[in-house]
C-alpha cells in the first residue's frame, strides 16, 4: 500500500483521524502581493497548460513555478522537493513518491521538517485526492516527531494546477477548506502556501 492507494475515509479509519468540514479556514487571511516575474509567467503558460490539459503540464507550467517562488517569498528558509521518494512506515501503508514537499528548513540536500504535503489531482479530480495528500501529512507529521521537530500544523493541498483545495492536520484532527480556490486567486493562494513558513519550529 502506498499513499495513494488512501480515499478520505480510508485514511481517517487507518490512523483515527478526526474529520472537520464545512468551515473557512483561510478566510481572515489577507492576500501576498503577487511577484511581477510569476505574473506574467502564469499569464504566459496557463493557457498553455490547460490547452495541453495533462498532469504533466499543469505540473511544469503552474504547480511548480508557484510553489517555487513561494519559497523565493520566504527568503529561502522553506525548502522544496519534487517527486521525492518518502517512506515513513511501509508497515501503515505510508510509503511512496510525494508530489511536491514544502520543509521548514533551508536544508534542500535532504527532507527536514515538513510542513506542507502538495498532491496533484488526478484527472482534475480535487476531492478525490484528498486520501493521498491527508496520508501523506499523517506520514510528515510521524516524521517529525520521530525527528523531534515540533511542528503543530501539517498543511495540505490538492491541486489541478487551475483549482487549490487545502487542508490542515493537528494532532488527530484534519480540517478541509470548505473553499476551492482557483487561480485567478492567486494572491490568496500564496498566502495560504506560506503558512507553514510562519509556525515556530522547537527542535529538542
Amino acid at each position: 500500500m502506498v499513499y495513494s492507494d488512501f480515499t478520505l475515509s480510508s485514511v481517517c479509519r487507518a490512523f483515527d483521524i478526526i474529520l472537520q468540514e464545512g468551515h473557512s479556514l483561510f478566510e481572515s487571511i489577507p492576500g501576498t502581493e503577487v511577484p511581477d516575474r510569476l505574473n506574467s509567467f502564469l499569464q504566459r503558460y496557463v493557457p498553455l497548460a490547460t490547452a495541453i490539459n495533462s498532469e504533466k503540464a499543469r505540473s511544469e507550467f503552474i504547480i511548480a513555478p508557484v510553489l517555487a517562488e513561494v519559497r523565493e517569498l520566504a527568503d529561502r528558509q522553506l525548502s522544496l522537493f519534487s517527486g521525492k521518494e518518502f517512506n515513513v512506515d511501509p508497515s501503515l501503508g505510508l510509503t511512496g513518491y510525494c508530489d511536491y514537499i514544502l520543509c521548514l528548513s533551508p536544508e534542500q540536500l535532504f527532507i527536514k521538517s515538513p510542513v506542507m504535503m502538495v498532491v496533484e489531482a488526478k484527472n482534475e479530480n480535487i476531492i478525490g485526492g484528498l486520501g493521498q495528500c491527508l496520508a501523506s501529512m499523517v506520514a510528515a507529521q510521524m516524521f517529525n516527531q520521530t525527528e523531534g521537530s515540533q511542528v503543530s500544523v501539517i498543511y495540505g493541498a490538492v491541486t489541478s494546477g487551475t483549482n487549490w483545495r487545502f487542508l490542515t492536520l493537528e494532532d488527530k484532527t484534519s480540517s478541509i477548506d470548505s473553499i476551492e480556490y482557483h487561480i485567478s486567486q492567486l494572491e490568496k493562494i500564496l498566502s495560504i502556501l506560506l503558512l507553514p513558513s510562519k509556525q515556530p519550529v522547537l527542535s529538542c
